[in-house]
């Protein structure tokens, strides 16, 4: 890139995150499988709470927090060779995912039901992605009413998207649409309540289940304030023993098309 071309994608990058001001963006350094990560995130998730939101349809902001199973879910895709590929993200959150997929040398669509996600993603892709922004689409996709004009992908993964026992099937039916032939699936979860409803979902429509690889990953106080709170049990959070920290059980689980 030459200094030029640099300093305009500088400008871009400040112009994006001036424009994302309300949503009270900080630093935060995420540690995912060994490898440190600087992202862009809202500095509090219950800040950006929109009573609207929720009385339209139970909507909250758990996009603006670092789950653990995206930590999880990216350590896994930075050790795919991406060049070549496609890879779609099935909500992106903040972007730890899509943007490690990003530097994995994928060509990346970031899909999420929050707006404001997907431009918190970009800025994120445009700050530690060369060229980031020209490999990254962003969609604003609701799993009820998926685009006909998605395409299909050689890679798709979602992080903690089973929080709601009706997203079994949307979930399952989402990957079974935009899955190419013969292509991996990834999903990370903590043993949410729809999970096991998922898995028989998928089985019934024809991915196979290939492996599943359990991780933990240990609190960050860089995730965020729903993060933060978890308690044992809760998001896979395992109980502190002597001399065994906390740590939340993630087990991500691998699909053929």
């Amino acid at each position: 890139m030459t200094q030029s071309a640099a300093s305009l994608e500088r400008q871009r990058i400040a112009e994006l995150d001036a424009s994302l001001s309300r949503l009270d963006l900080v630093n935060c350094v995420v540690e995912s499988a060994g490898a440190r990560i600087a992202l862009r995130k809202p500095r509090s998730a219950e800040q950006l709470i929109c009573d609207d939101d929720f009385s339209g349809d139970e909507r909250l902001p758990y996009w603006a927090d670092v789950w653990p199973s995206s930590r999880a879910l990216a350590g896994v895709v930075r050790g795919i060779a991406g060049a070549g590929k496609s890879l779609l993200e099935l909500g992106c959150g903040v972007g730890l995912v899509s943007t490690t997929a990003l530097l994995a040398e994928f060509t990346v669509t970031a899909t999420d039901y929050y707006r404001d996600a997907l431009e918190v993603t970009r800025l994120n892709a445009m700050r530690l992605a060369y060229d980031g922004d020209t490999r990254l689409t962003a969609r604003e996709v609701d799993w009820r009413a998926m685009p006909d004009d998605l395409g299909t992908f050689d890679v798709v993964v979602a992080a903690d998207v089973l929080y709601e026992r009706e997203y079994a099937q949307l979930v399952s039916a989402a990957i079974r649409r935009t899955l190419k032939p013969g292509g991996l699936a990834l999903v990370a979860d903590p043993g949410r309540a729809a999970l096991e409803s998922f898995r028989e979902e998928a089985r019934n429509i024809g991915l196979v289940e290939t492996d599943v690889l359990t991780t933990l990953v240990v609190p960050d106080d860089a995730a965020g304030d729903l993060v933060a709170r978890a308690r044992p049990g809760a998001s896979g959070l395992t109980a502190p023993s002597p001399g065994v920290q906390a740590a939340h059980k993630i087990r991500v689980f691998s699909f053929q098309g």
